[in-house]
């Protein structure tokens, strides 16, 4: 018995290509794919329960996490995979290059304010809470979130995909084209969710050593750009060329674009996240000094409360100040 076709991940390929992709198309040419939907309803119907669980028993859980997490990281992964950015992927290299960076940059970082672990830990027991520590603390979970590491295969992964033979293989198979979205998924999330901080991790940094993983991805991101934009051979040639569009852009045309997405938006989104790591880091410095001057006035005020008691216990019963002993 042949599979069931909506078991498998189907995309468009030469010998079954959508229309013309028109400002309509562009609105309307969802598709619908059973396991993004699938995985997609249980990220945010287990968010939506822990949130009601804590609700029920009176515990407050801030709404924009909830917003970030099922409008901001589900919703931006719903775009990159189901709308025309889904269906025309294989077609067109500056739509899958739109759907890396929405993949591998933005869905990320939606999805690490919406601080999932810390949810978790809520929920639990004291019993689930140090089991999920110990995990989280485990040499494994050290060695996958250690930034160093992870800003490596950040930078390294594009590189290795567009720029060997592998990205024309996922364009051909469908299981790997769709393990290729849920790596850009998984790469983000293991450099941006300890880089942010907002829920437990393994390593704790620094503000200023957040801020310069950034400072030194960002010119990778722009390198690549340039480079598949003066490429002077079509990448994955022979797969764009097979579907011999008659309809803009000209294949040339088209990896020119998809190089300056890569380099603009790539950039302008590190920027961004920068600008919030350089807030992150003011908003500490400026609750670090005010913890420190509460610490000082708090030993300034014990100090004088054991000057003034050692005052009073060096005088002798009924024995007058000393301005009155000697008026």
């Amino acid at each position: 018995m042949a599979p069931l076709p909506l078991l498998l991940p189907l995309h468009a390929d030469p010998g079954n290509q959508p229309p013309p992709l028109t400002p309509e198309r562009l609105l309307t040419a969802w598709t619908f794919e059973p396991w993004v939907v699938a995985a997609l309803v249980l990220m945010v119907g287990l968010y939506l329960w822990g949130v009601r669980r804590l609700a029920v028993r009176g515990d407050h859980w801030p709404l924009g996490r909830t917003l970030a997490w099922c409008v901001g990281g589900a919703g931006t992964m719903t775009i990159a995979l189901l709308s025309a950015l889904g269906t025309y992927d294989t077609v067109l290299f500056s739509v899958h290059m739109v759907q890396h960076i929405l993949l591998s940059m933005v869905a990320p970082v939606l999805m690490a304010v919406g601080a999932p672990i810390t949810l978790l830990l809520r929920n639990l027991g004291a019993l689930g809470r140090r089991r999920v520590v110990a995990v989280l603390h485990s040499w494994p979970a050290k060695v996958l979130t250690w930034p160093p590491l992870a800003t490596a295969l950040m930078i390294a992964n594009p590189y290795l995909l567009y720029m060997t033979g592998l990205y024309p293989l996922t364009l051909s198979n469908d299981w790997l084209h769709a393990w290729i979205h849920v790596h850009f998924v998984i790469t983000g999330c293991l450099y941006f969710w300890p880089l942010l901080g907002l829920d437990p991790m393994p390593t704790k940094l620094p503000h200023y050593l957040r801020m310069l993983l950034i400072f030194i991805t960002l010119p990778f991101h722009a390198f690549l750009g340039v480079i598949i934009m003066g490429s002077p051979q079509l990448i994955a040639e022979d797969w764009y060329l097979a579907f011999n569009r008659a309809w803009p852009p000209s294949p040339v045309e088209d990896q020119n674009l998809a190089g300056g997405i890569m380099w603009g938006a790539g950039d302008l989104i590190s920027l961004i996240i920068l600008a919030v790591f350089f807030v992150q880091w003011f908003q500490h410095s400026q609750r670090e000094a005010a913890r420190i001057d509460r610490q000082l006035d708090r030993e300034e005020r014990l100090a004088a409360r054991a000057a003034a008691s050692g005052y009073d216990a060096g005088k002798t019963p009924g024995q007058p100040p000393a301005d009155e002993e000697y008026a």
